[in-house]
């Protein structure tokens, strides 16, 4: 695991373990964002907001989600496969 993937991973569960899982859409998890839509996720050279991370990877999601490790497990992978960490 890179350090900018680290980074991120624990920018993502800081951010999305307060949702009410599970979730059922990317919009079950707009109200646990602390600037909703807004929120930027940045490490190293990758900066990213939720709303441009939901539209790059709605493909790569698999709702529903039971934890924020799965969410985060798939929003990682499908980063990767997007080539953007």
């Amino acid at each position: 695991m890179t350090d900018v993937e680290a980074e991120l991973r624990e920018q993502f569960i800081d951010a999305f373990e307060g949702a009410d899982y599970p979730v059922n859409n990317q919009m079950d998890l707009v109200p646990a964002l602390p600037n909703g839509p807004a929120t930027k996720f940045e490490a190293g050279d990758v900066s990213l907001t939720a709303m441009e991370m939901a539209a790059k990877l709605g493909s790569e999601q698999e709702f529903p989600y039971d934890t924020v490790e799965e969410l985060v497990d798939d929003i990682i992978a499908g980063l990767k496969a997007k080539d953007i960490i």
